[in-house]
C-alpha cells in the first residue's frame, strides 16, 4: 500500500463518484418515504428499534464533521435504521462561496457512500441566496423524498424570503413526492409535508406528524 492510500484525501481514496454539473456533485437516488419517527445522529448511538427509526442531521455541524471523516466507522449502525438522512453540512449565506459548494459536495458524497453501502438515504436539501440554485439542486433526485430545515431562517423578512424563495424553487426543480420538514413550517409551503417536531431535551426523540 502507497502513502497515498493511508492517507485521507477528502475520502478520494476511498471513492471517486462520476458527479453531475460543473463541480461533479455525486448524485443521489431517490427514495421513497413511509411513516417513522427520527433521532438527530448525535443520540444514534444509544436509539432503540432503529429499524423503526430514522437519522437526521439537523445539527451544528460539528455534531456530524466526525462522519466525513472517517464515514466507514458508522457504517454498521447507519445500516440498522430505516432512513439515513444526507448531513447538513450548512450553506450560510455569509460563507464564501467556495465553502458552500465544498459543503454541497460533502453532502453528496456522504450520501452517494451510503447508498452504495446499501442504506436507505434521504436527501437534505439546502440553498443559501437565488445564485447557488446554480449548483445547490446538482444530484438531487427528482420525484422522491427530500428533507427540509426552516430552523433560524424565519427570524427577519429577508431570512424569510430567501427560504421561501428556495423552497419554491426546490418544488419547481425536483417535484418531491414527499418533504419531511424540519422547523416551522411557513403558509407559502405546500406540497405533501411531513413534519418532524424540533426538540430541545435531551434523548427526546423527534417524530413525525403526517399533515
Amino acid at each position: 500500500m502507497n502513502y497515498r492510500n493511508t492517507r485521507n484525501y477528502e475520502n478520494l481514496n476511498k471513492r471517486i463518484f462520476k458527479g453531475v454539473g460543473p463541480y461533479e456533485i455525486p448524485q443521489i437516488e431517490a427514495t421513497h418515504f413511509e411513516f417513522c419517527e427520527f433521532v438527530g445522529f448525535n443520540y444514534a448511538a444509544q436509539a432503540k428499534k432503529r429499524e423503526k427509526k430514522g437519522i437526521h442531521f439537523f445539527l451544528d455541524d460539528y455534531q456530524f464533521e466526525r462522519l466525513w471523516k472517517t464515514p466507514d466507522r458508522y457504517l454498521s449502525m447507519l445500516y440498522d435504521f430505516k432512513y439515513v438522512m444526507t448531513p447538513d453540512f450548512s450553506t450560510y449565506t455569509d460563507f464564501p462561496k467556495i465553502i458552500q459548494i465544498y459543503n454541497h459536495y460533502r453532502k453528496h458524497w456522504i450520501g452517494a457512500y451510503l447508498q452504495e453501502n446499501g442504506i436507505d438515504v434521504i436527501p437534505t436539501i439546502s440553498w443559501s441566496t437565488p445564485d447557488s440554485y446554480e449548483w445547490c439542486f446538482d444530484g438531487e433526485p427528482e420525484g422522491g423524498t427530500v428533507a427540509v430545515s426552516s430552523v433560524g431562517t424565519q427570524k427577519n423578512k429577508k431570512t424569510k424570503e430567501l427560504f421561501i424563495l428556495g423552497y419554491k424553487e426546490m418544488v419547481r426543480r425536483l417535484q418531491p413526492e414527499t418533504i419531511i420538514f424540519y422547523g416551522d413550517v411557513p403558509e407559502e409551503c405546500t406540497e405533501n409535508i411531513v413534519k418532524i417536531k424540533a426538540f430541545q431535551e435531551k434523548f427526546k426523540e423527534a417524530k413525525c406528524d403526517g399533515w
